[in-house]
C-alpha cells in the first residue's frame, strides 16, 4: 500500500476508509524523525531531564531538534495548578504557562520555546470538539481512534514543520500506566506505524527499587511495567534506569531478558551531582550513537559542530567543580516544603555561583513562621535573600518582616515578582510612613493600596484573563546599577507572570522617598524594576518579572549573577556589619 494512502485531509469523505490522519500543510511523512520518551513504575523520575539531556547530545552534533511534553490533565495549560501538586508553573515568551520541564528543555537546549511545545488533555480534546462542531469529520461518530489519537498525531507533525526539525523529542508524562495516557500511546504507537522503518525512537526510563531492608536493588516492578508497554504495541528501543546508585550489571540483565533489548541498550542512570553532567553521561554510555543508528541520521551529523559544542559544556562543568567559594542564599517562600516550587530559582543559582567560581547553598525559609521577633534569628546564617513568586494572603507578614529586615541590614536582596511587590508595601510602610499599605489582593479595604490592579485589567474576570503573561519588553534607566549589570542596554526582556502593579498614585511619593524604579514598561506607566542606590544598600534590587525563567547555563541571569556576588562580598566583610546593625536595633 501506498503510505500516502492511509493520510486524509480534514474535509474529505472517509466512508471507505479507517485511515483518518490529516496531515499539516507541507508536512513529507518520513522526513522527520521523532524520539518517545516514557515513564514506568512512578512518575517525576526525570523524564524531561532525561529527554532534554539527549536532546542536547544530537543538538550538539549539528542536528535541529524541538521538544514537546504531553501532559494527561484535562487543564488547558499548568496556569491554575498549585505548586503543590505539580512543582512550579513555567512561562514561556508567548504567555503560555506549562510544566516545569519545558524550563529544563529551556535550559538545556538554549532555546526559546513557544505553546506548540506543550499540550494537554484539555487542549487535545477541545481542538476535537471544536472541529467536531464544525463539521470537519463529515458525520462521523467521533471516537478516540482515530480522531483524538488523530488530533495528537497532527500536533506533533505541526511542531514539525513550524520547526522544520530534524528530530521531535516526544515527552509523555506520568507513566505507560495512567489511564489518561493510554491515548497519547495509541497515537505515538500509530505514529511509528505511520511514519515507517527508522522514524521512531522508543526510550522507557523505569525505576529501579532498592529497599532499604533488603539492600540490594530489584527490577521486577520494572519489568511488569515495561511489559505493560510492550502491551499496548511499544517495544522499546532504549531503556534508561533510574536509581540512586549505579544500576548493577545484573538488573540490567534482567530488564534486557524481559524486554527483548539488547543489553547494549540498557542504561544506568543513576544521580549525578547536577543534571548538566547528565548530557555527557549520556554520550559516554553510547546512547546517541544508539539513537542514531535507530534513527538513521549518522549522515547528517558535525563532527566540528560537536567539538565546539562539547568544548563549551565542559567548560561550565569545569567551572562548576572548581567553584569552592561558599555563599549561603535564603529562599524565602510558603512553598518551601516542595522544592520543584523553586526549580528555575535553584538553577539560575547555580548558573550565577558557577560563572563566579561560587557554591551557593540554600536555606529554606518557610514565610509563614516568620515575624518581626524571630526574623535577627531566622536569617543570621543567610548571605542573601530572595523572596519569589506567590499569590494570596498565606505567610505575607513573614515577607515582609523579611524585606524590612534585609533593606535595615545590608543583606543582599532580590525580589522576584510577589517579591518586588512585597518590597514596595515594606517600603510604603516603613520609609514613607504610609501607615497600613498593602495591595489589594491581600486586603482590599487597604488605607494606601500601593499594589493594585490597574483600571484597564478590572473588566477582565475571568481566572488568567488579567494577567500579565508572557515576554514583555524593559526600558532601563541607564546609568543605575540594574542598567550596569545588563552591560549598559536600554531595554530587557523578561517574563512575567502576575496580576497587580505598583498603583500610579504612589509612583512620585515612593520615588521622593528613595525608591528608585530603574525598569519601566515601554507603552504604559507600569513599574517592573527598582533598586535602591548603592549608598543606601549593596544589592537591593526587584522585579515583577521572573527573572529565573530565562537564566541559561552558558548565560546566567544578571539579576542572580549580582546577587550572588552582593552575597560573597556581604560574606566576606558584611556578617560583621549586620550583627553590629541588629544589636544597635535590638537596643
Amino acid at each position: 500500500m501506498n503510505p500516502e494512502d492511509m493520510f486524509a485531509s480534514v474535509g474529505e469523505s472517509t466512508e471507505d476508509t479507517e485511515f483518518f490522519t490529516s496531515l499539516p500543510p507541507g508536512y513529507k511523512p518520513g522526513q522527520t524523525k521523532f524520539v518517545i520518551v516514557v515513564g514506568t513504575v512512578m512518575s517525576g523520575l526525570g523524564k524531561g531531564i532525561f529527554s532534554s539531556s539527549l536532546a542536547r547530545i544530537l543538538q550538539d552534533k549539528g542536528l535541529s531538534v524541538a521538544p514537546i511534553k504531553l501532559e494527561g490533565y484535562l487543564n488547558r495549560d499548568s496556569g491554575t495548578l498549585n505548586p503543590y501538586r505539580h512543582g512550579e508553573v513555567f512561562v514561556l515568551d508567548d504567555g503560555m504557562e506549562c510544566d516545569m520541564d519545558l524550563g529544563t528543555y529551556e535550559r538545556m537546549l538554549n532555546q526559546d520555546l513557544t505553546r506548540l511545545n506543550f499540550s494537554t488533555s484539555g487542549q487535545i480534546f477541545s481542538r476535537v470538539l471544536e472541529k467536531e462542531r464544525k463539521g470537519e469529520y463529515l458525520g462521523r461518530d467521533v471516537q478516540m481512534i482515530p480522531h483524538v489519537t488523530g488530533e495528537v498525531k497532527y500536533h506533533l507533525r505541526q511542531l514539525a514543520v513550524e520547526t522544520g526539525t530534524d528530530v521531535v523529542f516526544v515527552e509523555i508524562g506520568g507513566t505507560a500506566g495512567d489511564v489518561e495516557n493510554a491515548y497519547y500511546l495509541e497515537a505515538v504507537r500509530e505514529l511509528a506505524f505511520e511514519e515507517g522503518p527508522n522514524s521512531c525512537c522508543f526510550v522507557a526510563l523505569t525505576y529501579v527499587v532498592e529497599p532499604p531492608s533488603l539492600g540490594e536493588q530489584k527490577s521486577k516492578p520494572a519489568q511488569l511495567n515495561i511489559k505493560q508497554l510492550m502491551a499496548v504495541g511499544i517495544m522499546p528501543h532504549i531503556i534508561a534506569c533510574r536509581a540512586s546508585r549505579p544500576v548493577t550489571r545484573k538488573v540490567l540483565e534482567k530488564l534486557a531478558m524481559y524486554s527483548n533489548v539488547p543489553i547494549d541498550r540498557v542504561f544506568s542512570m543513576h544521580d549525578v551531582e547536577t543534571v548538566y553532567m547528565i548530557p555527557e553521561a549520556l554520550r559516554e554510555d553510547g546512547i546517541d550513537e544508539t539513537v542514531l543508528e535507530t534513527l538513521d541520521l549518522k549522515a547528517k551529523t558535525d563532527p566540528k559542530v560537536e567539538a565546539e559544542s562539547r568544548a563549551n559544556w565542559s567548560d561550565y562543568l569545569s567551572k562548576y567543580r572548581a567553584a569552592s567559594t561558599p555563599v549561603t542564599i535564603g529562599i524565602t517562600g510558603k512553598y518551601t516544603s516542595l522544592r520543584d516550587s523553586y526549580a528555575s530559582i535553584i538553577q539560575a543559582l547555580e548558573h550565577a555561583g558557577t560563572h563566579h567560581g561560587i557554591k551557593v547553598d540554600i536555606v529554606w525559609i518557610d514565610s509563614t513562621e516568620l515575624s518581626d521577633q524571630n526574623v535577627a534569628q531566622r536569617l543570621s546564617g543567610v548571605d542573601g535573600v530572595i523572596i519569589p513568586g506567590g499569590f494570596g494572603v498565606r505567610g505575607v507578614d513573614g515577607k515582609i518582616a523579611c524585606v524590612k529586615y534585609a533593606r535595615e541590614h545590608g543583606l543582599p536582596y532580590l525580589g522576584l515578582c510577589y517579591g518586588f511587590q512585597i518590597a514596595v508595601i515594606e517600603f510604603a510602610r516603613n520609609v514613607c510612613g504610609l501607615k497600613g499599605a498593602g495591595s489589594t489582593e491581600i486586603d482590599p479595604n487597604a488605607p494606601h493600596p500601593v499594589i493594585d490592579i490597574l483600571p484597564e485589567q478590572r473588566a477582565l474576570a475571568s481566572m488568567g484573563g488579567n494577567m500579565r503573561l508572557g515576554g514583555q519588553d524593559i526600558d532601563v534607566a541607564k546609568g543605575l546599577m540594574v542598567s550596569q549589570m545588563y552591560g549598559g542596554v536600554d531595554s530587557v526582556r523578561l517574563r512575567f507572570r502576575h496580576r497587580y502593579e505598583v498603583a500610579p498614585d504612589y509612583i512620585e511619593r515612593l520615588e521622593a522617598a528613595g525608591l528608585v524604579f530603574c525598569g519601566r514598561s515601554p507603552d504604559q506607566r507600569i513599574m517592573q524594576i527598582l533598586e535602591l542606590s548603592a549608598a543606601e544598600h549593596p544589592y537591593f534590587v526587584a522585579t515583577q518579572a521572573h527573572a529565573e525563567l530565562t537564566s541559561r547555563p552558558l548565560r546566567p541571569d544578571p539579576m542572580f549573577l549580582g546577587l550572588v556576588e552582593a552575597a560573597r562580598d556581604f560574606s566576606g566583610g558584611g556578617k560583621a556589619n549586620q550583627t553590629k546593625s541588629a544589636k544597635v536595633t535590638a537596643d
